[in-house]
């Protein structure tokens, strides 16, 4: 396909999610308007409004800044009147991710996945600038490079892994098969795509346990939750909009869940620290949800390790059966290449966990509420060694059954020269 049609395409898909984004933000918003003040207000003002919220869904930090009325009235301290939140609500950036992958994969199976991939970047940063000067609130403000940077980066990094997948499992012609090549020349390639299906069902497996334990929580601790529900006397209008906010706030939940799960846990303010070690928990913020967090942790909590270890160790097997066999049954297995596995899930799947807990982590507020989420160092670290125990047994024990040797592993895809991809890489000796 012609780049520059690729290039349209690519900024098309840029601007529809953009424009899905904002509209999403601003009808709830619009519906609110309507049954709180009855169309008595200006409806413009929803504007800055619903593109504070796009922003702050696109991990924008935003300042929200009292007014000094309200601060008099209320008795809350002149310094207080600037509030720092950070802490986004991720089921916005999860949507655009995953858009941003497809849009980035079929640029690359179109034959120029770094021109789509830059098209749409571009666009959304363009996009971005043009949001930042129409949308002007003194009650929220925002750094104009943050909203016009993070968004791009939102949108622009999963746009480029979902090109670089496709085009490694099918080709492009260009860049990635030069990678490709040279590292099927050493006898690294399969063992990159092993690490690469490992790493994938690794990260599932924590996205799973932590969506488990959030809805057994939920579920557990439904009372508590109706109870705070209940202590906020909030009409129809409020209790949608707490209801919605607490949906859009699932997935940094999920990333909690799991961080509990890996060990070392969450925090929720300075000095309240929930951990499968153990719980303490001060004055927590009268949100409903957190309703779901037990005050204490049974030790057997700390059992809950073992899911990711059993995740890694169904990720190392699926990796294994990507790796080329020995070429007769009577031949040794190569260690070399498996071991090049191992490590690339170790490390791989520590960081994206790391970086996982880093966007689940943020402000809500002052003083003790600059730290909420888990510890990005830690929870990257721990999932890196639970994930590599399983790994390690998966891939450097014994095999309990052989395929018919047939020089090469599963087929990844084919590339340019019709040669399958990530499956016929020679082991290293």
């Amino acid at each position: 396909m012609n780049r520059l049609l690729v290039a349209l395409l690519s900024a098309f898909d840029a601007l529809v999610a953009v424009a899905v984004g904002v509209v999403a933000a601003l009808a709830p918003l619009t519906v609110l308007w309507a049954a709180a003040f009855a169309g008595g207000a200006d409806w413009a003002s929803l504007w800055p409004a619903a593109v504070r919220l796009w922003q702050f869904g696109n991990l924008v930090p935003v300042t929200v800044v009292l007014p000094q009325e309200y601060t008099v009235a209320t008795g809350i301290a002149a310094d207080a009147l600037a509030i720092p939140v950070s802490l986004a609500p991720l089921a916005v950036a999860v949507f655009i991710a995953l858009f941003a992958a497809r849009s980035g994969g079929r640029a690359a199976a179109a034959g120029a996945g770094f021109t789509g991939v830059a098209a749409g970047a571009a666009t959304v940063a363009a996009l971005s600038g043009v949001l930042v000067a129409t949308a002007t609130t003194p009650f929220a403000s925002v750094e104009a490079w943050q909203a016009v940077l993070f968004p791009t980066l939102v949108f622009g990094v999963p746009a480029l892994l979902g090109a670089v997948v496709r085009a490694w499992r099918d080709g492009d012609d260009g860049p990635v098969d030069a990678v490709f090549v040279r590292l099927d020349r050493g006898g690294y390639a399969s063992a990159v795509s092993a690490a690469g299906r490992g790493v994938a069902i690794a990260v599932l497996g924590f996205v799973a346990v932590g969506a488990l334990l959030v809805g057994v929580a939920v579920l557990a601790r439904g009372g508590e939750i109706v109870t705070l529900f209940q202590a906020a006397n909030a009409d129809a209008v409020g209790a949608t909009a707490i209801t919605l906010g607490q949906l859009a706030y699932l997935p940094t939940l999920v990333i909690w869940a799991g961080s509990f799960a890996a060990g070392p846990g969450f925090t929720l303010g300075a000095g309240a620290t929930v951990a499968a070690s153990g719980t303490q928990l001060g004055v927590l913020p009268g949100i409903p949800v957190l309703g779901a967090i037990p005050p204490s942790t049974p030790s057997i909590a700390l059992l809950l390790a073992l899911l990711f270890v059993a995740a890694g160790f169904v990720g190392g097997l699926a990796a294994r059966r990507r790796l080329p066999e020995p070429a007769s049954r009577a031949a040794a297995e190569p260690v070399a290449p498996r071991l090049v596995a191992l490590g690339a899930m170790v490390v791989v799947g520590g960081l994206v966990a790391g970086g996982l807990a880093t966007l689940a982590s943020g402000a809500l507020g002052p003083d003790r509420l600059t730290q909420i989420g888990p510890p990005a160092g830690a929870v990257g670290l721990a999932f890196a060694v639970e994930i590599g125990l399983g790994a390690a047994i998966a891939l450097l024990g014994p095999r309990t059954s052989r395929r018919e040797p047939s020089g090469a592993a599963e087929p990844d895809g084919v590339d340019a020269s019709g040669q399958a991809r990530g499956a016929d890489a020679a082991p290293i000796e």
